[in-house]
């Protein structure tokens, strides 16, 4: 384990900290510390950094509950940089996208999809509610109007799966893990919430599986 006072800050007391998902490896955002940030960090396992333009310390999510909860910290081989694993709770960019990397500099590699991803997306939306989204619209609408989509792709599934229609049943469940996707970002249940769920229900089923065998 490196003893923080190996940690090499330059000349304004910073080092900058690249935070990655450590759920899917990406790029989130690249912030700096300080030594008071870096041990608030540490001290609550959120990050917390220097901002460069205001000169203050800002605990991430303070204000729009995005928090990120640390998982790990990790120095480079210099001492002089940082890279922040955290799991995330919404978008890490205050625009409301899931990274402040977005735009393309040079190659044409698509973003790689994720659930996480969506709902990161969907909950920005939420926030920023951007004029023209389809997304805005149903948050405006409440939580009838999702309710009623979601009972509308469950019926378009059965439709599509009643006819034995592959590509139309794809193309329906996909709309009705959208719409359930925004329902949750309207009760506030995470993605979290739905992985903890299964997997404890794989551990009963795990458990039962033995029994049996013995």
């Amino acid at each position: 384990m490196l003893d923080m006072q190996e940690l090499k800050f330059d000349e304004k007391g910073l080092i900058p900290a690249i935070v990655v998902d450590d759920e899917t490896g990406k790029v989130l955002t690249l912030a700096y510390m300080n030594r008071e940030s870096l041990k608030i960090s540490m001290e609550k396992g959120l990050t917390c950094f220097f901002s460069r333009s205001r000169q203050q310390l800002w605990l991430k999510g303070e204000t729009s509950g995005n928090y990120q909860h640390i998982c790990r910290i990790v120095a480079d081989c210099d001492n002089d940089a940082l890279t922040v694993y955290v799991r995330k709770d919404g978008p890490a960019c205050h625009l409301g996208t899931d990274s402040c990397f977005t735009k393309a500099v040079y190659g044409c590699e698509q973003e790689k999809f994720s659930m996480q991803g969506l709902y990161d997306l969907l909950q920005g939306r939420k926030e920023m509610l951007p004029e023209g989204s389809y997304t805005t619209y149903l948050f405006q609408k409440g939580m009838d109007k999702i309710l009623k989509k979601v009972g509308e792709e469950c019926t378009e599934v059965i439709i599509g799966a009643k006819n034995a229609d592959k590509a139309e049943t794809v193309y329906e469940i996909a709309d009705l893990a959208y719409h359930t996707m925004v329902l949750m970002v309207e009760m506030g249940i995470t993605v979290e919430d739905i992985k903890k769920e299964l997997a404890s229900r794989h551990v009963i089923d795990h458990k039962v599986k033995q029994e049996k065998m013995t």
